[in-house]
């Protein structure tokens, strides 16, 4: 099989659907590969994917978007996520001043929102991009390339903003339909797109009450792009039609299973740029909504 950069066509495709959908998914696609029988390679550790994932984060408008026009909106998309957080966040002193990025990717959200919280923990189920996290901790700064054209790449360094405090980061490696058991209260959660690519959303879902305390919120970003290859169908929280034949979309599903514990204060569309080379790229819109701890 052809191979880019040593990586065949078929991980290429993988890596190509991870990085649109969403950022802690690698268990339902271990789970799928070993039911098939498939290659158990993380998808979400191939360099390619980690260096897009970087200028996804970090990538200045000129690093990203190399034309005058186009979608400049859908930019820094993982700050603008940050900033809905705190837009809703109350600093009162009943509230824990912590912040859970579940699906952290290579960290710009957890690092966002060191500006106001006192503690900003990250967990990705990839540990090639805890460690980039932790290297962006330690350094600041992460030197990675872009693909241009075919073999013909543009050396770039990630940064982190200087005015962030990064010693209130924290990132580790984690499941998000098992976290471990100790994480204690936030008064923020986010989960950038990543409810639609868990193997089981449910037993996320199901966690968030115990990790948010009173008052706090929860932020969750999806573009909803249900796949079998991330999760079975009968673990899909919207996409599908009932037993009744009506239609159950994840926005409704989200609605049905948060409700009891939490209030929903905004709903808003979210676009987001996804850089593949100089001239193939994605555009999506994610659809963001904000939940407060009842």
């Amino acid at each position: 099989m052809a191979t880019v950069f040593g990586i065949d066509h078929k991980t290429l495709a993988m890596s190509t659907v991870a990085l649109s959908v969403g950022v802690a998914a690698y268990s339902t696609y271990r789970l799928y590969a070993e039911r098939r029988g498939k290659s158990r390679d993380n998808v979400y550790e191939s360099r390619k994917l980690l260096n897009e994932y970087l200028v996804f984060h970090y990538g200045s408008p000129q690093e990203v978007l190399k034309y005058d026009f186009g979608p400049k909106d859908s930019l820094d998309f993982p700050k603008r996520c940050a900033e809905l957080c705190l837009k809703h966040y109350k600093d009162n002193s009943g509230i824990p001043n912590r912040a859970l990025d579940i699906g952290c990717a290579v960290g710009r959200s957890t690092f966002e929102l060191c500006r106001v919280v006192e503690q900003a923990v990250g967990i990705d189920y990839s540990q090639s991009f805890v460690n980039a996290c932790n290297t962006m901790k330690t350094d600041g700064k992460m030197d990675y390339f872009v693909v241009d054209e075919g073999a013909l790449t543009t050396d770039l360094v990630a940064r982190v903003a200087p005015e962030i405090d990064r010693s209130r980061a924290e990132f580790e490696q984690g499941d998000a339909c098992a976290l471990r058991s100790d994480l204690g209260k936030f008064g923020i959660v986010l989960a950038a797109n990543l409810i639609c690519r868990l193997h089981h959303a449910t037993a996320f879902l199901q966690r968030l009450p115990g990790l948010v305390a009173s008052g706090g919120v929860v932020v969750i970003t999806a573009p909803y792009t249900w796949l079998p290859e991330f999760a079975d169908k009968e673990n899909w929280l919207g996409g599908y039609k009932d037993s009744s034949g009506n239609p159950v979309t994840g926005f409704s599903a989200l609605k049905k299973w948060l409700s009891p514990d939490f209030d929903l204060l905004e709903e808003v569309d979210m676009p987001f740029f996804i850089r593949e080379t100089a001239r193939k790229n994605q555009w999506t819109v994610a659809q963001a909504t904000v939940w407060r701890r009842k």
